[in-house]
């Protein structure tokens, strides 16, 4: 072990340290990060591409355009009556006998085609392994002809810290809004179950807001008002009677198709000789406006007597 942010007496600190740094703040991967003009091409002609101000990390290698400035790639004619696609890759190389290392531009030209061009092939390394060189894919460049029709740019921005951080509080502040979350159930009194699916019935107050419409009593359903994403939270309690077994089974159902099914929750929980069982599950799922939720408990077919006690509830919140 060795230390790397402290002081020592000489220089020690190498840029493999730093790249291992950057990979386990920032990613393996490739990210342009959040500064300047977030590296924005611009054709400026059939053979300039600009490259406007930004910094990228690539296998925790970081390399930037100097804020205010662009770089200029030249870019090869298209074809006549070809298709082409080229890759402008940022290459990262290192001299083996001096060890210093570089970032340039670099245009990979791809083979002219008739129709349905392929990406050229690219040189992939590995830093941390001590590799030579590596390519990151940056831009494609679309042509038809002499034109260049697109330039498709391949890596996403990074959010920074302070995005991340202002987006969870956001999504934080949704899940605490107490407008945003409804329950119901908690019927309050037992009753035997049969292998016919029926609703756990509520005793809550109706609830008419922005976000949900709900029923009581025996027949307790969700109506969601906003389409968007939610989290579907259900708790089931029953148990066999004494000498029998059973399985309990709790399920929310929609009104419609949810994916592939009306099933939005499917759970279930084996009882023996009296003991009682819970069912918890929950599901995150986008839901549109309109959709009516079900909670349900039954007994499975081949299941002896058994009863619930009513303390089953759903809860429904809107996370988005």
């Amino acid at each position: 072990m060795e230390i790397v942010s402290g002081r020592t007496g000489s220089p020690h600190v190498a840029s493999q340290q730093f790249r291992q740094l950057v990979e386990g703040t920032v990613g393996q991967e490739s990210y342009i990060l959040t500064s300047g003009e977030n590296l924005e091409p611009e054709l400026a002609s059939n053979n300039i591409l600009k490259i406007r101000s930004g910094m990228m990390s690539h296998h925790g290698n970081i390399s930037s355009i100097k804020i205010g400035t662009y770089d200029e790639v030249e870019l090869t004619n298209g074809s006549q009556g070809m298709k082409r696609i080229d890759l402008v890759v940022n290459r990262y190389t290192r001299n083996a006998e001096t060890n210093v290392e570089a970032n340039n531009w670099v245009v990979i030209t791809g083979t002219p085609v008739a129709s349905d061009p392929a990406v050229p092939a690219y040189t992939v390394g590995n830093l941390q392994e001590g590799d030579l060189t590596d390519d990151c894919p940056v831009f494609e460049v679309h042509y038809d002809g002499l034109n260049v029709t697109e330039i498709k740019k391949l890596l996403d921005v990074a959010d920074n810290l302070g995005k991340m951080k202002t987006e969870l509080a956001e999504l934080n502040g949704k899940i605490n809004n107490r407008k945003n979350n409804v329950l119901i159930g908690k019927w309050g009194s037992s009753w035997s179950l049969s292998t016919t699916a029926k609703n756990i019935g509520s005793s809550k107050p109706i609830v008419d807001d922005d976000c949900y419409k709900t029923t009581t009593g025996a027949n307790a359903t969700v109506t969601i008002k906003q389409s968007g994403l939610y989290c579907v939270t259900m708790y089931a309690q029953g148990a066999a009677n004494q000498g029998a077994s059973a399985c309990i089974q709790a399920q929310v159902i929609a009104d419609r198709t949810i994916i592939d099914d009306n099933y939005v929750l499917f759970g279930s929980q084996y009882s023996y000789n009296g003991f009682s069982v819970n069912v918890n599950m929950s599901r995150i799922i986008c839901l549109e406006n309109g959709t009516v939720l079900s909670p349900q408990i039954r007994k499975s077919d081949t299941s002896g007597a058994s009863a619930t006690t009513g303390s089953s509830y759903m809860e429904v919140v809107k996370l988005a």
